[in-house]
């Protein structure tokens, strides 16, 4: 079923209010690429992204009803934050089995950012993957997302100096790994 772009996520409501069975499908099949991308901003390990996309959807479907469409985008919007709040789940799961230390030391790491211009989309997003668990988590939700240390403190359970130190951390990091690939490429 080919539906108008400019109103698509109001008829994927209307579908799933009608009760209409390709509801699921169509909406699977229009942001499915979209979210997976979403969710490996923050897990690694593709068959846990699998995982995580998988409760996601479901949640996604169990949920639709009670979603108010609020304008264009609103439902890219919902189901992002759903993808969001369940990769962070898995997170804190994961963290909780291993007790993930956060790491603080900031030896080595330079403060100053590389030019990026000249590096594809792709190869960022793999050197963002890279980063260790805690320091991608934060830096996805403060870059990306646009959350406060606040906010992501609440979220993922730690200080907001915490927050904002992973933060710094992931930044010197991707910065050096920006360095090395570029020295790489000469």
């Amino acid at each position: 079923m080919q539906l108008e772009k400019i109103d698509r996520e109001r008829q994927i409501i209307r579908m799933f209010r009608r009760g209409e069975t390709s509801a699921m499908d169509v909406l699977y099949a229009e942001y499915a690429d979209y979210l997976n991308a979403v969710c490996s901003r923050y897990i690694s390990d593709g068959n846990t992204v699998k995982d995580v996309l998988q409760e996601s959807f479901i949640k996604i479907f169990e949920n639709v009803g009670s979603f108010e469409y609020r304008g264009k985008g609103s439902l890219k919007a919902w189901i992002s934050r759903l993808v969001i709040n369940e990769s962070l789940q898995q997170i804190r799961r994961k963290a909780a089995a291993k007790e993930m230390v956060v790491d603080t030391d900031m030896t080595g790491y330079p403060d100053s950012a590389p030019v990026v211009a000249d590096i594809s989309e792709e190869t960022i997003m793999e050197m963002i993957r890279e980063l260790p668990p805690g320091c991608r988590a934060v830096f996805n939700l403060y870059v990306i997302d646009g959350c406060s240390h606040k906010e992501i403190g609440e979220m993922l359970d730690i200080k907001p100096d915490t927050s904002a130190s992973q933060y710094h951390k992931a930044k010197a990091i991707l910065a050096r790994k920006i360095r090395e690939y570029k020295s790489r490429q000469r």
